[in-house]
């Protein structure tokens, strides 16, 4: 897993969606206080599976992409940057060997998010991608 983790922080170097974010692309959780926007992404899911020669993975990754402004151009924007970014995408895993990658399911919500100043409502989209690879 931590190489599919080391490999999908190193697609973002670069991409339209870490500019969209100013770099606050975060692993499991963004510090407290995080400007907005921002996007964490974690492992929802693995599971193995083998045949009599070969063995695989499929991994759900979730990518949360929060974003504090008033309209939703903001947050689409970080959709279709993540989208262009992960669906269907070339990944360099070491030790495994990339089937696919694509987009599994979107859910948007808005949330009521504490901050130091007091509560903030924040556009929350969770965008989840199925990984299957062929492990070396």
């Amino acid at each position: 897993m931590k190489n599919l983790l080391t490999a999908i922080y190193g697609k973002f170097a670069s991409s339209a969606l870490s500019t969209d974010v100013g770099g606050r692309i975060y692993l499991d959780r963004a510090p407290d206080g995080c400007e907005f926007p921002y996007v964490v992404y974690f492992i929802v899911s693995g599971v193995p599976e083998k045949t009599f020669t070969e063995e695989y993975s499929n991994v759900i990754i979730q990518f949360s992409l929060f974003s504090a402004s008033e309209g939703a151009t903001e947050i689409t924007t970080m959709y279709a940057d993540l989208k262009s970014l992960f669906d269907e995408c070339a990944l360099t895993i070491t030790g495994s060997t990339l089937v696919w990658m694509k987009l599994n399911g979107l859910q948007t919500m808005i949330e009521d998010i504490t901050t130091a100043t007091g509560a903030q409502q924040v556009r929350h989209y969770a965008v989840d991608f199925e990984i299957f690879t062929a492990l070396n």
